[in-house]
Formats: C-alpha cells, sequence, structure tokens
C-alpha cells in the first residue's frame, strides 16, 4: 500500500470523525469533536497497519481488536448520577466512530461515509422522537432537575450551603451539583444548587424555597424545573 493511499484514509477518517463529533459537541456531549476524531483516526491507522503488512493473512483480526478495545474508552464515559446513567449514547457514538475509521483505513471510504451519515441521522432524528416517547410515559419515570439559586453576602457562604443542605435533607430529592460564584460589583455570593427527581416535585421544591426564603442571610432565591433528557 502507498503511502499516500495510507494518508487519504486516514484523512478521511479524521474528517468523518470530526462531522460525528460536531454534532455531539453541539449538544454539549462528554465527548466532541477531538475525540470522536481521534477515535476514527486511530481506528483507521490500526486498519492500515494490517494492510501494511503483507504477511498478515487476516487484516480483519486486527479490527476485531479494535471493536473490543474500544469499549475501554466506551466505559469511561459512563457516568452515574442520581437515579439515571449518562453517557451510554456517547459510549455508542464512540464505537461507531471506531467502525467508521475501521472501514476508512481499509479502504472503503465510501461505506465509511454512508456510516458516518447514518451515525449523524441516529443521534439527530432519533432525539426528537425519544422525547416524544419519554413524555408519553408516566410522570414517575421522566427524572426531573431542579435549579435553586440563592444570594448572599460572602461572609455568610458557609452558613448558606448548610442552610441548603438542611432544607434538602429526608427529601425525595437527590443534590446533584452544588455550586457559589461572587456577585460582581457587591460583597455578595450566588449559590447554584442543581437537584434530582423522579417525577415532578413542584410543590416540594417550591416549599423548600419559600422557607429559605424567610431566613436572614437570604437576599434573593429563585428555582426553575428542567425535564432530564434520556438521550446521552
Amino acid at each position: 500500500m502507498a503511502v499516500t493511499d495510507v494518508a487519504i484514509r486516514i484523512l478521511v477518517s479524521v474528517v468523518l470523525g470530526a462531522a460525528i463529533g460536531l454534532e455531539r459537541q453541539w449538544h454539549h456531549r462528554l465527548a466532541g469533536l477531538r475525540t470522536n476524531a481521534l477515535v476514527a483516526t486511530g481506528a483507521s491507522a490500526f486498519a492500515a497497519l494490517a494492510g501494511l503488512m503483507p504477511t498478515e493473512s487476516s487484516p480483519t483480526r486486527v479490527v476485531a481488536q479494535v471493536a473490543s478495545g474500544i469499549g475501554f474508552l466506551g466505559a469511561g464515559v459512563i457516568l452515574r448520577e442520581g437515579f439515571s446513567v449518562r453517557g451510554l449514547n456517547t459510549a455508542a457514538t464512540l464505537w461507531c466512530s471506531a467502525a467508521v475509521g475501521s472501514l476508512a483505513g481499509s479502504g472503503f471510504s465510501w461505506a465509511a461515509a454512508v456510516a458516518a451519515a447514518a451515525v449523524i441521522g441516529t443521534n439527530l432524528c432519533l432525539r426528537p422522537l425519544g422525547r416524544l416517547l419519554d413524555r408519553q410515559g408516566s410522570d414517575a419515570e421522566v427524572q426531573i432537575h431542579y435549579v435553586v439559586r440563592l444570594t448572599g453576602r460572602a461572609g455568610d457562604e458557609t452558613r448558606l450551603r448548610n442552610l441548603l443542605f438542611e432544607a434538602t435533607a429526608g427529601k425525595p430529592i437527590m443534590v446533584r451539583r452544588l455550586r457559589s460564584r461572587e456577585v460582581f460589583g457587591t460583597d455578595n455570593v450566588g449559590l447554584e444548587m442543581v437537584l434530582i427527581s423522579e417525577g415532578r416535585n413542584d410543590g416540594l421544591v417550591e416549599a423548600l424555597v419559600r422557607r429559605l426564603r424567610a431566613e436572614a442571610l437570604i437576599t434573593d432565591s429563585s428555582w426553575e424545573a428542567a425535564e432530564e433528557s434520556t438521550d446521552y
């Protein structure tokens, strides 16, 4: 196999992997543009290696090792958060990127392009359908993220954090994230807590925020809910 052939195959893999990753990056997923491009490029290089070895009687053995080995990378992006598991779709996309790279590295550029288009189309077109099906289910099967925001004096940040945790203790909601930020131009601090609930619990969160609002330490408070997509 000529060097130019290898270069073209790897270039095709980079382009197609980046195209898959662009959609992932656009939707702020765990593995984006560079990750998918690198996975496709690596798979392409391994597949091309088999073609560069004239003594290799079964080039598909190398591709088989790529297909199994990419599973370790995919496992790294699967996370359990609260009641849900995140990253399954991202892991599957990485696996598909490896398949695209393997096709391109083996010289099947058109097949690789079709596979890449299928991956992008699946991620784009089936997402709305998945959300529609989720909405058809019962509310108890839908995971809701609530964002509670509080503002108080920076010197009271520790006490504000304790108030938040005390208010959520024993409730059928789980704390996913808590972060703070300085309020520009003031000596105040803003706290943002993300809560996870199985099904809607608007009344519970409203009562929680109303209770916190009564504290003298808190100068401002708000909350909002957003349905969590199951498509990752």
